[in-house]
């Protein structure tokens, strides 16, 4: 069964401290600390914020419902997700993955004195 874009905010928003604001022209969902995922317009799809090993994963294993996004995103692990293909059970465990990914503090780069 697909995911409706209703059923895709309200997912999001019931991950813990996630709010939604807007980020261009697309609905953001973020942590505190940052984007985890955002909405098309039209509702039809959902970019995730995903590391290279997570969208490999994705991407492997329900390839109608999740692709790199093209061009510099992509190869940075942002990933579409298309909601009208996506069952809810996939779409739950990868949103979360985003999510938990976002609300990771990220290490710092040591400066060499």
């Amino acid at each position: 069964m697909s995911v409706t874009p209703a059923r895709a905010i309200k997912t999001a928003l019931a991950l813990p401290d996630a709010s939604e604001a807007p980020n261009f022209d697309r609905a953001a969902f973020r942590t505190p600390r940052r984007i985890f995922a955002t909405l098309a317009p039209d509702g039809a799809s959902m970019n995730l914020a995903f590391n290279a090993d997570l969208q490999e994963f994705w991407c492997e294993h329900e390839p109608e419902a999740f692709a790199p996004v093209p061009g510099g995103w992509g190869r940075m692990g942002y990933t579409t997700c298309r909601l009208r293909v996506v069952d809810e059970a996939a779409f739950k465990s990868a949103l979360s993955a985003a999510h938990a990914l976002a609300s990771t503090p990220t290490k710092k780069k040591s400066r060499r004195k």
